[in-house]
């Protein structure tokens, strides 16, 4: 596959996965999946324009890695060409598991954004202000149909559900759903790839700019009541 195209033949469904034994189940697949050869490894990229209306916000976010169902939670990578079955891309992979990926970009995202005064992962230890909980919905390119998979040009679904907790009371003091959905440009994984980095990148920066904000609203609510 030189040309980096997607024929059917290159794919494998999770069935078929365990019926050949092309690959080992749960871990020991996605270790061998990343050993040496087969796999070409892919990442995306952070989010790095907002809107130049975004507060400066002096309080600090700790971003949780966000959940997933196992189909998703995974190094490979998903299309559907059925509503009922998950499948995946042979002889590529992402550097990371899916939810370690979005969390690590995330975090770059605010970053980026030069608003915040500290953000990072909860497993560093911060002692932040908010959390940030989110839930990796949707993380899939989609075709029209089980024949068209290799031949059409795929449009990649991103759905992300976020929750704002305030700490240390753990209130829950807003959840929004971000979703994006983007065209493939060409029925090849470069192609398909490029499509998941422009619709994870519009989702995060909605979560972001929506952080931003609604953490803000509360922050100042908070010391105007006396509540900070």
């Amino acid at each position: 596959m030189t040309d980096g195209r997607l024929p059917r033949r290159g794919l494998l469904t999770t069935a078929g996965l365990a019926a050949s034994g092309a690959l080992l189940g749960g871990c020991g697949a996605a270790s061998r999946l990343l050993v040496g050869d087969p796999a070409r490894q892919f990442t995306l990229t952070p989010k790095s324009t907002f809107d130049e209306s975004l507060p400066d916000v002096f309080w600090q976010l700790l971003i949780e890695m966000p959940i997933a169902a196992t189909a998703l939670d995974s190094v490979r990578i998903a299309l559907q060409s059925d509503p009922f079955e998950i499948q995946y891309y042979s002889g590529v992979a992402w550097a990371a598991r899916a939810p370690a990926m979005v969390q690590t970009l995330l975090v770059e995202s605010f970053e980026n954004s030069n608003r915040i005064v500290a953000v990072g992962r909860e497993s560093i230890g911060l002692r932040a202000n908010y959390v940030l909980k989110t839930e990796l919905r949707e993380f899939q390119a989609e075709y029209p149909d089980t024949d068209s998979v290799g031949t059409a040009s795929p449009t990649v679904r991103v759905r992300l559900n976020a929750k704002l907790v305030r700490v240390p009371e753990r209130t829950i003091i807003g959840s929004r759903n971000f979703e994006d959905l983007a065209e493939a440009g060409a029925p090849t994984i470069a192609a398909v790839v490029t499509a998941f980095d422009e619709a994870l990148g519009s989702v995060m920066g909605g979560t972001v700019e929506w952080t931003l904000q609604m953490g803000e609203a509360d922050w100042v609510a908070r010391q105007v009541g006396g509540g900070g």
